[in-house]
């Protein structure tokens, strides 16, 4: 049995950490407290927490304010509402001033499940990548998150840190959790192929990884927690040391991890590569057969390594 732990139950208790450190760290939510853990920071520090209810557009706006007053706001709510209703909020008041605003939003991806298409946030690695002088960060598990959510509490300037709506498997064991923005993690090495995934995307990874072991290819894993900014010396040294890449994500395929790999590649060193990305809207149904329908498991992985395997010749 794999042990999963929730990440952004990991959130909210890192925030009350947080909050207990920083006097400074002051948290706004919308009517989504509850699911994004936040009403436990609400509770030790309710003069510190602020609901707006509905009001995405607001709840941005009033956080630059407050970043602009020396305070460090973190936002939360679901990552459809946060990215994709607030977009101009965030380029205009956030990005641009480069102000010092933690976006960290739940919900992400199809994991969403049975809340439906609407509510699956599948674009928002694209928007966020594209705002200069943003940090993206999509942690592995819920003890990356830990470290993410305090990186962004001690770093200045704009993060946005994605998390999901259901318990994922653990990667990081008793070893711990190596955590650096922009510094990408070599979770297992191999020299036939590498994927590099990021998010939940991780752990499926590794399985596939170990699925094509038992075939006798050696995969490297690589996870990608930081796409902005992304380790490109990272992509570039699997490109030259196992010759055939395939990324991993639980995002639509332009604009997110796999368009940042291609990218890095094309411009440094050329090499084979697949891409397990969704390519379009899902439906609503339980995440398991969501992921399944849509090719973001294990088994889709592998088929991934071994089709870029065939093209590395």
């Amino acid at each position: 049995m794999v042990a999963t732990a929730s990440s952004r139950e990991a959130y909210g208790k890192a925030l009350v950490e947080l909050g207990r450190e920083f006097p400074n760290i002051v948290v706004l939510g919308g009517d989504l407290n509850k699911s994004t853990f936040t009403t436990l920071f609400a509770q030790e520090h309710p003069e510190r927490f602020f609901d707006f209810g509905p009001a995405e557009q607001n709840i941005l706006g009033v956080a630059a304010g407050l970043a602009m007053s020396g305070k460090i706001p973190f936002v939360s709510t679901f990552v459809v509402f946060g990215t994709s209703r607030a977009y101009d909020q965030l380029r205009v008041s956030v990005a641009q001033p480069h102000l010092n605003v933690k976006l960290v939003l739940t919900h992400a991806g199809i994991l969403t499940g049975e809340d439906g298409m609407s509510a699956q946030g599948i674009e928002d690695l694209a928007l966020m990548c594209a705002l200069p002088g943003f940090t993206v960060v999509v942690p592995a598990d819920a003890a990356e998150t830990v470290h993410a959510v305090r990186a962004a509490a001690e770093t200045q300037g704009p993060f946005y840190v994605r998390l999901s709506r259901p318990a994922t498997p653990l990667v990081h064991g008793d070893t711990g959790c190596s955590f650096r923005i922009g510094k990408a993690e070599v979770l297992r090495d191999g020299r036939d192929a590498t994927i590099v995934a990021c998010g939940s995307m991780v752990a499926t990874a590794l399985e596939a990884a170990q699925t094509l072991q038992s075939e006798g290819v050696g995969c490297r894993v690589i996870n990608m927690h930081t796409l902005a900014p992304l380790d490109e010396e990272a992509v570039v040294r699997a490109a030259e040391e196992t010759g055939a890449l395939v990324t991993a994500e639980e995002h639509y395929v332009h604009g997110g991890l796999g368009s940042l790999v291609a990218q890095t590649l094309a411009l440094h060193h050329p090499t084979p590569l697949e891409m397990v990305a969704l390519h379009g809207y899902a439906e609503s149904g339980k995440p398991e057969l969501l992921l399944e329908k849509y090719g973001l498991t294990a088994p889709y992985v592998a088929q991934a390594a071994r089709r870029v395997l065939r093209r590395k010749g």
